[in-house]
């Protein structure tokens, strides 16, 4: 079945089931029922549809995510290519002594390379040092990425079509300059509760986070959402995710950037 985005009725029931299944907390059936399974503009079309409805419940956007980076994790979704979805205020766990389980359905974390932007970015960005030079400081972070698609049953657009499967980020503390290190050459170990179940590096992440920042500034203005000033950017996994449960614990480390950890909630 394919689905224009000019069939407004079909993408409004189509972010009517993934609206449904945040706010009830039980996975729905996938999206691409309605819109197909590799109608990205459809999908967007859902997000845009999400995400409007977001902002004008009060939610803040403070920036961007790109998702399906690395191979690995492309493999473990069954997805060829990546993707990208909208950071809100509410969904920085960074200041939280313990992550609330309990807003997420079928949680998973990623370790990544967090850049914060100093200065816009459009669609007309053509080289690395162009996208270095719009980038204030990198971190090291967790993304906690999430399914409002039950069992994570997901073409390519039941992931757009909910956020990027966006859910929560923390973001570490240490703070290093682009001109300080190579974002290719970072080394990402990741535990959980000590016992290893990560590991990747910044070559993982569409060969570099910089080509995946570029990638972001042409792809999300394409899409009338260029990059702003001041806004936080998630690159994208160095490595596979892997499932978390409450209470769990978990710690990865990002050459040089430092580490950055979370322990969940147990309910």
């Amino acid at each position: 079945m394919t689905t224009t985005v000019r069939d407004i009725s079909i993408i409004r029931a189509a972010a009517d089931r993934i609206q449904t299944a945040f706010v009830t907390g039980q996975p729905a059936l996938p999206v691409r029922t309605l819109i197909g399974a590799e109608d990205i503009d459809s999908a967007y079309a859902v997000q845009q549809e999400l995400n409007a409805r977001r902002v004008a419940a009060g939610g803040v956007v403070i920036g961007r995510k790109i998702g399906l980076t690395a191979p690995s994790v492309q493999q473990q979704l069954g997805v060829d290519q990546p993707d990208f979805g909208v950071l809100f205020a509410d969904m920085d766990a960074s200041g939280e002594t313990l992550v609330p389980y309990r807003k997420l359905l079928q949680p998973k974390v990623e370790a990544e390379v967090a850049f914060v932007l100093a200065e816009d970015i459009d669609r007309d960005v053509s080289s690395e040092d162009q996208i270095r030079r719009s980038i204030r400081y990198a971190v090291a972070a967790l993304e906690i990425v999430d399914s409002r698609i039950a069992n994570w049953d997901l073409s390519i657009a039941d992931t757009v079509a909910d956020n990027a499967s966006s859910g929560l980020f923390v973001l570490g503390e240490n703070r290093l300059g682009i001109d300080e290190f190579e974002p290719r050459d970072v080394v990402m170990r990741m535990s959980a509760d000590g016992v290893p179940v990560s590991a990747g590096s910044g070559a993982a992440c569409l060969g570099d986070p910089i080509l995946a920042l570029m990638w972001l500034a042409r792809t999300a203005a394409a899409y009338g959402q260029p990059l702003r000033a001041g806004q936080i950017v998630l690159s994208g996994a160095l490595g596979p995710m892997a499932a978390v449960r409450p209470g769990v614990h978990v710690e990865a480390e990002i050459e040089p950037l430092g580490s950055v950890s979370a322990t969940f909630s147990e309910a």
